[in-house]
């Protein structure tokens, strides 16, 4: 792949009318956006349901589709809706209010569906497939216990071939709705993905490490996938250990892998999911890819992350078939030379976060003197401080070794050094960004527009209604920003063709 810029920007957060950002005109005017920036990558966020902490690293199912990204005037102009039934949950807000989508959105892409002509082979074909069963009678059941977790669900907690044919039988229409949503969704997806590849933008996907530990395969797979006790609940617990995040580390709560077990069928569940992805996006992202080398796991009824150990991962041998595929590594973390090691055999590029790379150490892996062209570099992730409010907040001493450092990276990069003002910090900081040897250079959009940390996307450790909910204006994306980072993106030779 030749030298390439993008920008970090979720679904989520585009402009809509119906309280988050969907597949439809503003998604397709931020390609043209991206386009006349001269950026040949849109990195998207997880595309699943949202889970707790409304967040999409604990969606309910590994593969599904989250429906509120569908676009309901899409709906509107296909006859399924009426517009007044397209706006009946519109509420006034800067921000995603998922407790009102969790209320409102369903119900209006009910009607669509009552509307919508079952008939239609390409339907047929759809739910003959199967591909979303798994996920759509899990949600039908949710619904039928009144969004309790499965362990709650009676005869259904334990998953029952036999039980569930029979739900599904009985309660076909509703699971035949949840399809629905996939269906739509994937010919929205579909047609937003074509206009972007034909405006020579690339969709950078990502998937999560983790499921959630209410989930489809939590439910149905648990004894094939995850470390159980003998009354098959999990035993261990995923995190990471105490780091620059918190004090205490980091506890996901999410079900540790039975590598073992799954070794047993060739990783069969990871490749299907994994070949899913591919199958999505031009380029596919993995979360805590240094989980595949060594993972941290915590026993169960731990408070915390401090108590939990490190354990082998299944290394490139889950990867067989996979190792030319376009694959980037989120290897964030801690980085030891044993992971270093695993990630390198397996080949596929990793992360760097310039945020990351100004602490007086030359030998930082993150300063771009000291990057390949192996990588993909970014200014932050979603999990990062804005990068203005990184450089606003760095004072005193540490700011003067900030400078230091950034002015010697400036200096080998052939980037002027100017920094008379936080904005003109952080117009450096993305210039030797893009000036950096890494085949793809990222920015979230809250750092080309120079937003304060309560634009962030995400705080890890953190339940906030803050989180996953910030949302960009339409005035966002002016022809000066575009003007600006087309200028990067010419003057780095970066330009997607």
């Amino acid at each position: 792949m030749k030298r390439l810029a993008g920008i970090l920007m979720p679904i989520s957060s585009l402009p809509s009318p119906h309280g988050i950002g969907s597949l439809g005109r503003e998604a397709y005017r931020f390609v043209d956006f991206l386009h006349g920036a001269g950026c040949g990558l849109w990195q998207v966020l997880p595309l699943q349901p949202t889970g707790f902490g409304d967040s999409p690293y604990q969606s309910c199912a590994a593969s599904a589709l989250n429906p509120y990204f569908i676009d309901l005037d899409m709906l509107v102009r296909g006859g399924l809706l009426t517009k007044q039934e397209a706006s009946a949950g519109d509420v006034p807000g800067e921000r995603v209010d998922y407790g009102n989508l969790y209320r409102t959105r369903m119900p209006i892409l009910r009607k669509a569906f009552a509307r919508f002509d079952q008939t239609l082979p390409e339907w047929q074909a759809f739910t003959e497939k199967g591909e979303y069963r798994d996920y759509a009678l899990f949600a039908a059941l949710k619904e039928q216990f009144g969004g309790a977790s499965f362990e709650e669900w009676g005869e259904f907690a334990g998953y029952d071939e036999t039980r569930v044919r029979q739900f599904e039988r009985e309660h076909l229409e509703e699971v035949r709705f949840y399809e629905f949503t996939q269906f739509v969704f994937l010919a929205q997806w579909r047609r937003l993905k074509a206009y972007a590849n034909a405006r020579a933008v690339r969709i950078v996907g990502d998937i999560p490490f983790y499921v959630a530990r209410d989930s489809v395969e939590m439910w149905k797979y648990k004894r094939e996938l995850f470390v159980l006790d003998e009354e098959g609940k999990p035993s261990e617990q995923a995190g990471v250990p105490p780091d620059a995040f918190s004090e205490t580390g980091q506890l996901w709560g999410n079900p540790v892998y039975d590598w073992g077990r799954m070794r047993e069928n060739g990783y069969a569940w990871w490749k299907e999911r994994i070949r899913r992805a591919l199958a999505l996006y031009d380029i596919l992202r993995i979360d805590h890819f240094i989980g595949f080398i060594r993972y941290y796991s915590v026993p169960e009824g731990e408070k915390d992350a401090r108590f939990g150990q490190w354990n082998k991962g299944p290394g490139k041998e889950l990867f067989e078939g996979f190792l030319h595929s376009p694959i980037v590594a989120e290897d964030l973390g801690l980085v030891t030379e044993e992971v270093r090691r695993g990630i390198d055999e397996i080949g596929f590029p990793g992360m760097k976060i310039l945020q990351h790379a100004f602490d007086g150490d030359p030998a930082n892996e993150h300063k771009p003197s000291n990057t390949t062209d192996r990588f993909y570099a970014y200014t932050g992730t979603h999990d990062n401080v804005t990068l203005f409010t990184r450089i606003h907040e760095t004072r005193g001493k540490e700011r003067e070794r900030m400078f230091l450092d950034m002015r010697a990276e400036c200096k080998k990069a052939g980037v002027p050094f100017r920094v008379s003002s936080d904005r003109a910090v952080c117009r450096t900081v993305m210039r030797l960004l893009f000036a950096s040897p890494a085949r793809a250079v990222l920015l979230p959009m809250q750092d080309v527009l120079y937003l304060p940390d309560e634009a962030r996307i995400n705080r890890p450790s953190v339940v906030s209604e803050l989180n996953w909910s910030y949302r960009f204006k339409k005035s966002d994306f002016e022809s000066n920003v575009r003007d600006r980072l087309h200028a990067l993106a010419a003057e780095s030779g970066r330009l997607p063709r």
